[in-house]
């Protein structure tokens, strides 16, 4: 049986706000109306832990407002002919509920909590979290976030898979945050990259093999299936 190629698609806000979930950089440097030092930095959360679990806890809520779109499900299409793994800088677990079978979160998942001391202890939550709440240790829980000044620790996994790539795609993200966006380098020499941004941060000068659609992240990924498939 002839090996599927493996197709890996980095994922950012983009893809998310078509779903009507807002990102920090959409211009005025706010997260849902806060400043993301006051709400995504460690030093948040020592100084004012109150508004950081609200915080998470409004977000983790907006989640049964919203619903995948067509984006998430074009790439549940490409899972049919390819080896598809999605590394996202999303929280969301949008892709998970379209379908997308091997998600990767370098940021973390709204959809989950972690202890305080002990961050190996990991739960689903899908309510709020609150002060009563402590891991199987005793410690209180937090959101399962990776803050700003935080290690990334599904990076080198994340880089390992990139690395075995026939096909990058990008959708919807500036490839500004880092580590996350030195994963674009970790592709072989020569294989095909695919920008999906209505202002893609890239151009042929950097990569010589890239095709940029500049088209949000719906009416981008049905041109991609339609190119891949």
């Amino acid at each position: 049986m002839k090996q599927k190629k493996r197709i890996v698609i980095l994922t950012g806000a983009g893809i998310s706000a078509e779903s009507g979930i807002k990102t920090f950089r959409d211009g005025d440097g706010l997260w849902e109306g806060h400043d993301i030092h006051e709400v995504a930095t460690p030093e948040a959360w020592y100084r004012n832990p109150a508004l950081v679990l609200d915080f998470y806890n409004q977000r983790r809520k907006q989640l049964f407002e919203v619903e995948p779109n067509a984006a998430h499900h074009y790439i549940t299409k490409l899972q049919e002919l390819y080896d598809v793994y999605v590394i996202t800088q999303n929280v969301d677990d949008l892709h998970e509920r379209a379908g997308n079978n091997n998600v990767i979160h370098l940021h973390g998942e709204l959809r989950k909590v972690r202890s305080t001391k002990d961050q190996s202890l990991i739960y689903d939550w899908h309510k709020d979290v609150t002060f009563n709440d402590k891991c199987g240790k005793g410690s209180q829980l937090r959101p399962h976030i990776v803050w700003f000044g935080e290690d990334v620790p599904e990076l080198s996994r994340a880089a390992l898979i990139t690395q075995q790539a026939d096909v990058l795609v990008v959708i919807g993200t500036s490839m500004q945050v880092y580590p996350a966006a030195n994963l674009i380098y970790e592709v072989a020499l020569g294989t095909p990259i695919y920008f999906i941004d209505p202002e893609p941060n890239a151009s042929k000068k950097q990569f010589e093999n890239l095709t940029v659609i500049a088209e949000k992240a719906t009416v981008g990924m049905e041109q991609l299936v339609e190119i891949l498939t």
